[in-house]
């Protein structure tokens, strides 16, 4: 619940208040940064110490091939752009009447994105919390950007206050409910199968990452961008050896 809080935050901060694409950019960046750190050293790194190369990175694969397949069925339908301010119009999330079904997909995207987050967190709460510490860190800090610039995205499309804070909403109780389940239903599994499970979950976000927050954190990038990525992933990776 707090990790999906940020979204609502995120989404605050992006529906009422104009923010310039270059801070956009910025944060997207940081928030890229701090969860491909998060992914390395506290994902697919637990999975290969808890069972070996082999369920890690078969996990790694399924859970990215997963995603980038579910992403390219909801892109179809109008939410290619979920991610994007709409600073560029031939980048920006179509509105209803462009693309009709496209609000629900764009819906469909955002648990999409979010939930492999959060079932981490449960998962990670398995051996005593630590980990899920650091995990609930990194998506609160990642999921500021993913709200700020959606959530401006979608009021450009024409979307309204109560379809922007409904959506995030939803997300945040969605993401808290799969971290439940990560808890209770992986944890009854072996060793081995919830490795697996935590890396289904690092291949997902890291697609997730590449697909969605790159491209946006990317488009309008000053010089200084790579820095900032590199910040995000030095503060993710001080707080998991803290």
């Amino acid at each position: 619940m707090l990790a999906g809080s940020a979204l609502l935050l995120g989404a605050a901060i992006g529906f009422g208040v104009r923010v310039s694409q270059k801070v956009i950019a910025t944060v997207m960046a940081f928030g890229a940064g701090v969860l491909i750190s998060a992914v390395s050293y506290e994902l697919v790194g637990e999975a290969y110490e808890q069972a070996g190369l082999a369920p890690a990175a078969i996990g790694t694969v399924i859970g990215a091939a997963a995603y980038t397949l579910g992403n390219l069925w909801l892109a179809r339908r109008g939410a290619r752009h979920r991610k994007r301010s709409g600073h560029h119009a031939a980048q920006a999330q179509p509105s209803e009447a462009q693309q009709g079904g496209s609000g629900l997909a764009l819906a469909f995207g955002a648990l999409l994105d979010g939930v492999p987050e959060s079932a981490v967190i449960g998962v990670g709460m398995l051996d005593g919390g630590t980990v899920s510490t650091v995990t609930v860190a990194a998506v609160f800090i990642s999921n500021v950007p993913e709200g700020l610039s959606s959530s401006a995205g979608m009021k450009r499309a024409g979307r309204g206050t109560t379809y922007v804070f409904g959506v995030w909403g939803a997300i945040a109780a969605a993401s808290t409910l799969a971290a439940v389940l990560g808890y209770t239903v992986v944890g009854a599994f072996s060793p081995a199968v919830i490795a697996a499970v935590t890396a289904v979950a690092a291949g997902a976000i890291l697609a997730m990452i590449a697909d969605t927050m790159i491209p946006e954190a990317f488009e309008d990038a000053h010089l200084a961008i790579g820095l900032v990525t590199v910040s995000g992933f030095l503060v993710s990776f001080a707080l998991s050896h803290v």
